[in-house]
């Protein structure tokens, strides 16, 4: 049985963009860090301790929300021996690495060396962290070029790419089934090719994951996020139609894309519990709850829309806007259909 939160269909309903999502704990340490606070940070994941999965999820937001700011380096200096501020200063640093690239910063190659020398550190503080290992294989999505020996290495799968396997490998030994280290291969192979090699690239490996994730997992859902960057490349496109080709669209309702979206639905959503620990992630969540309602399976869409609370991410919505990049075009979507399935 899914996990079910009653929230109203109404037209007053307004969806909550929060990085924390449905992880209520660590909505508290995220609002600490933006007071300029960092014992809650240092609290929570000591109380997260070995749990991988939420580990990982956690540090992965909290070096988001704390790399604008100095607070992970006041923890680090005011306790250097905690090994859990050195493995947050590898998140920060790759965070920002990743936002000087993106915006060709001058100092970016020096930040990308930082990130490295953090992530070494971070290993040896923790070597049976995967989290360390996970910053490392963020970075490789840096190297547009695949110029670094770590990042030809020869695929699990004969069908597909060359990449960062040996970092993978890294991971899956202390974490198998991470469901970021999976997503961050995924946008590796985004990154790194140009035009439809990219894509397709990505969308092998996504189903490749998918075929033999085991029941339960979410990287089940992982298909979706690629189709979703494909229908972007393709909409974008200046060849094409734009975001106006109801052929895009449509191709949520069809194979291959309907199947992979039951597969996720049936193998992931549908066998959750109520008593799970770890909480579920948003943007799984809104690909999914996209996904049922393209194909038409409004009552299903309605349980995934329901398990979000008032919860919402703004991919895959905006991908589908005439403006990408109106945050409130993506929540206008979101909004009409939820009402659409809700209310079905």
């Amino acid at each position: 049985m899914a996990r079910e939160t009653t929230v109203p269909a109404g037209g007053g309903f307004r969806p909550v963009h929060h990085p924390a999502g449905l992880d209520d704990a660590l909505r508290i340490a995220v609002e600490e860090v933006w007071a300029g606070r960092w014992m809650a940070m240092r609290d929570l994941l000591e109380r997260t301790g070995a749990d991988w999965a939420l580990r990982t999820a956690r540090t992965q937001v909290l070096g988001a929300v704390a790399a604008g700011s100095t607070i992970v380096e006041a923890w680090a200096a005011e306790e250097g021996h905690s090994v859990d501020a050195r493995v947050m200063w590898a998140r920060v640093v790759v965070q920002r690495a990743q936002r000087a690239h993106r915006q060709r910063h001058p100092e970016a190659v020096h930040l990308e060396h930082q990130a490295r020398e953090a992530c070494r550190l971070a290993v040896e503080a923790a070597p049976g962290d995967p989290v360390p290992w996970i910053c490392l294989l963020t970075l490789a999505s840096l190297d547009e070029r695949q110029e670094r020996p770590e990042h030809q290495l020869q695929p699990w799968e004969i069908m597909l790419p060359p990449g960062p396997w040996g970092l993978l490998s890294r991971i899956w030994e202390r974490d198998q089934c991470n469901r970021e280290a999976f997503h961050r291969m995924l946008q590796f192979f985004q990154a790194c090719t140009t035009g439809a090699a990219a894509s397709v690239s990505a969308v092998d490996f996504a189903r490749w994951v998918a075929s033999w994730a085991p029941a339960g997992s979410a990287l089940l859902v992982m298909p979706l996020f690629a189709y979703a960057d494909l229908h972007r490349r393709q909409a974008a496109d200046p060849r094409g139609q734009g975001r106006s080709d109801a052929l895009l669209r449509s191709q949520w309702s069809v194979d291959p894309i309907r199947s992979e979206t039951l597969r996720a639905y049936r193998g992931w959503f549908a066998t959750l519990g109520h008593g799970g620990h770890t909480p579920l992630s948003v943007p799984d969540l809104s690909h999914l709850a996209f996904a049922m309602w393209s194909a038409r399976h409004y009552a299903e869409a309605a349980e995934v829309f329901a398990a979000m609370g008032a919860h919402t991410a703004v991919q895959p919505w905006a991908s589908f806007t005439d403006d990408p990049s109106r945050p409130d075009l993506a929540t206008e979507e979101f909004l009409r259909a939820r009402r659409h399935c809700l209310g079905a």
